[in-house]
Parts: structure tokens; sequence; C-alpha cells
């Protein structure tokens, strides 16, 4: 998008300067010029007869939507884009909440250009901040699901399909959804280029509790977004503390489980929300909503409280993206996780494995090559995760899975004291083939339900 220098680029690294120091700068700036050399992304919009489709069996799948839009002051070109967006979306069973907490009557005007029946227009008697202004259109909805769409941003027209069409799905497998998602990407204002492309992974807790990963289209059971509500006190991050919210209580009330879930959480792997880019908004300009991401953290460190799970939450490079420090480790903590493991480095510093995605019989390598100081594709490089399998050379293990090891191995477990990991060296033979015994491994830790965590700063140097 635009030229690498261009003067938001320059901007950010001089935010990022004065907030993290000249090393740190220095390789964050040299990611994002290399990350917008091969940003070849372009939003292509569903051909208009896969759209007819659409529009043809949309009727059969009976669900309603509340589409919930607090508004203030918003500009007359953004609100007109973002209605027609919700009006021309396939699916038409929804409902259009407008709360409406401008001091003027310019958004008012606008709205009753419309005359379709779907609108619901509320005038709210004050502006008393952005989750009391949502709690109020939250009030009017009706629909099975309750969505949230920014005032200035637009749905793609399938985005209202897409999400019927997987509730419909997983239905028929008895599984009634409590909440889904979509990927997103971002918009500029001037230019009309799309860009940023957030293509996002499968519900995946330890990234949750590191960021809003989930952002938008994020879509929610009425009922449950009714009881819980958006909390004043994490007004800029009120999305993101209702997401957590959600989890603790999919989660349920047993804080001393010891296998993991799995949650009525879905993910549609499709570009259904634009996210607007102009000079006030946290897409372009995240250092404009500080306050945002000091609420972010206060919604993580609760989440940590309704678990009763001891640590503490600190915010990393990235506006936006947290840490949470578990006191004293992750293990201790966690009952339902067994295993945290963490990357393996080359003598260039760059990323040679620690974490993989199975692809049939082929383990994935994620962040390959990634030099260890780059945070990665939307910085996950650099956030705890859930992960399908990590490394035996570089991972610390619980107890109960310290004798799921020592009966692959036929060996005794044993740590390295020096850093607390398993020691492989001592343990395993050099014939060991490290990969299989890491697959195995974790496999058997999930066959049990239990999770395992990748943690990017838990390092080790491969020769």
């Amino acid at each position: 998008m635009g030229s690498i220098l261009k003067v938001s680029n320059l901007k950010k690294t001089l935010r990022y300067l004065k907030k993290n120091g000249i090393r740190q700068a220095y390789y964050a700036a040299r990611e994002r010029v290399l990350s917008e050399r091969n940003d070849r992304y372009d939003y292509v919009c569903p051909d208009e007869a896969a759209l007819c489709r659409q529009r043809e069996t949309a009727g059969s799948l009976g669900i309603r939507f509340s589409i919930l839009v607090p508004l203030y002051e918003t500009k007359e070109s953004y609100l007109r884009e973002m209605i027609e967006s919700v009006l021309s979306q396939t699916y038409g069973n929804f409902e259009l909440i407008l709360a409406d907490a401008s001091k003027s009557d310019n958004v008012e005007q606008v709205v009753k250009t419309y005359t379709d029946r779907r609108i619901m227009y509320k005038r709210l008697k004050q502006n008393t901040g952005i989750s009391a202004n949502t709690n109020q259109a939250l009030m009017y909805a009706t629909g099975d699901y309750a969505g949230l769409l920014d005032h200035d941003d637009v749905l793609t027209p399938d985005a209202l399909y897409e999400m019927a069409a997987e509730i419909a799905r997983q239905d028929k497998e008895n599984i009634q959804l409590q909440m889904l998602y979509s990927d997103e990407d971002k918009f500029d204002d001037g230019e009309g280029n799309y860009f940023e492309v957030n293509r996002k992974p499968e519900f995946n807790l330890d990234l949750i509790t590191s960021n809003n990963y989930i952002c938008h289209f994020l879509v929610m059971k009425r009922q449950l977004m009714q009881e819980l509500g958006f909390r004043s006190v994490c007004d800029g991050a009120q999305d993101y503390d209702l997401v957590l919210r959600a989890v603790n209580v999919m989660m349920g009330k047993d804080k001393n489980r010891t296998t993991k879930e799995q949650l009525p959480i879905a993910h549609v792997p499709k570009v259904l929300y634009h996210w607007r880019c102009h000079q006030g908004s946290t897409a372009e300009n995240p250092a404009s909503k500080q306050y945002a991401y000091d609420a972010g953290k206060r919604a993580v460190e609760d989440f940590l409280r309704g678990r009763e799970w001891k640590g503490k939450v600190r915010h990393m490079r990235h506006l936006g993206f947290y840490r949470v420090e578990y006191q004293p480790d992750l293990l201790s903590n966690r009952p339902d996780t067994a295993v945290v493991g963490g990357k393996l480095i080359d003598r260039k510093n760059k990323i040679t494995g620690g974490i993989y995605e199975t692809n049939g019989e082929t383990l994935c390598p994620l962040y390959l090559g990634l030099h260890k100081e780059f945070s990665g594709y939307m910085h996950r490089a650099s956030l705890m995760q859930e992960a399908q399998v990590v490394d035996v050379r570089c991972m610390k293990i619980s107890p109960k899975a310290a004798e799921i090891l020592e009966e692959m191995l036929g060996l005794p477990y044993l740590s390295n004291s020096k850093n607390g990991h398993f020691d492989w060296q001592g343990s395993l033979k050099e014939t060991t083939d490290y990969l299989e015994l890491s697959r195995n491994f974790c496999d058997r830790i999930r066959q049990k339900g239990w999770r395992i965590v990748w943690d990017p700063e838990m390092v080790e140097k491969i020769n």
C-alpha cells in the first residue's frame, strides 16, 4: 500500500523509537519495510453468481441477526457506506440498530433518508461512552445473534450469509455456537486500497489473552451478549473485554479442570469486514487511543482473576499486545496445561523451529527463518499461543506429562538445571528423530485433553 516511506510509517517508527529505544525501533522498521514489500493483498468480492446463489438459499437458514452500531457525529459519507453495506447483504434477515449519541442532528437527518424497516434508529439523551451507548442499542436487540459494527467501517456483502451458514452447519452437528468471528482487512479512506489482511487462526486461548486477534467481524449469541453487556471501565477495549468474559463463561466454573474444553466458538476463514483507516482511527494511528490499550490490559487481568490464575499482565513492544507473566510459572497455574515449548534459533539468530502445525504426515514449522527480533505476521511470532506441536529440544513439562515422556523414551525425565528445559542432550541419543518424537509426544498430550502452550521468550540455541 503506497510508498514504503509514506508519512504514516515514519510516524509509527518515531512513536516506536520513543517507546522502545533505538535497537527495537531498528528491527521494527526493518521488518515493516520487508513486510510491505511482500504485501500483495487485494480484496476480491464474491462474483455476482455466488452472491445470487446466497440470496436464493438465504431464506432456508432462518437465523436472525441484530447488528449494533453506536453512532457519534459520524461523517455522512462514512455513515452511508456503513448503512448501505448492511442493506446490501445477501442475507436479509437482520435488524440494524443505530444508537446515536451525537450532539447535533446531522446523523439523524441522514438516517431519515432511509426507509428500510429493518433500520431501528434510537436517539440517545446523552453520550455516556462507547460501552453505555452500545448497551442501549443492545437493549433493543431481538435477533438470535448480535453482531458488532463500528460506525465508520463496512461489511462485505456476504458477511451475514457466511455467519448464518456456519451457524446452521454446526447446528447439524448438535453444536450451538455462542460466538463467531471472521477474517478482516483494512481499507484506506483516501485511496480506496485494501491492505493488511488479518487471516486468523481457530480459537486459541493463549493468543486471545495476548491480543484481541478476534476483533472484527464478531457475532455472539444475543442472550449471552445481553447477559454480559459492555463495561464502561473497559471503554476502548470493550469488545475485547466482552470476548474474554464470554470465554470465561464458556470455560465454566470449574477452575481446577485438568483438561481443555471444546468451546462453542467458530472462525469463518473469509474476509467479511473492512476496517476503515483515517487519521483519527486506531487502525491508522494506534497511539491515538492509548487509553484503549490500558483498558485491554485491565480486561486480561480480570480474565485471569476470573479463572483464578495468578499472573501479571504487561504491555509488549507493540500497542495492543500483552504478555501474561504467570507466578511462579504457567504450568503451576494451569491444571489443563501440560507442556510449554519455546523457540529454537541458529547462530544467525534465525528461528529454525519450536512450534509446528501438522499437515497430514508433515510437520510445518511456524515462523521459520524469521529473525528472533522480528515479531512476524500480525506480531504472532512474539506472542504466547496454544500449539499443536512444540519441540522436545526446548520445552518444560508437568509431572503428568513427564510420565508419558519417560514411557516413550524408556529413560528417566531430566531437567536442565541451567534453564529448566527438558535436557534433550542428556536424555536422548544423537540418532533420535527429534521432530518425530515431538509429534508423537504432543499427540499423546492432546489425546489426554491437555493444552500445549508455545512461549516465544523461551529460547534454545541449536548449533
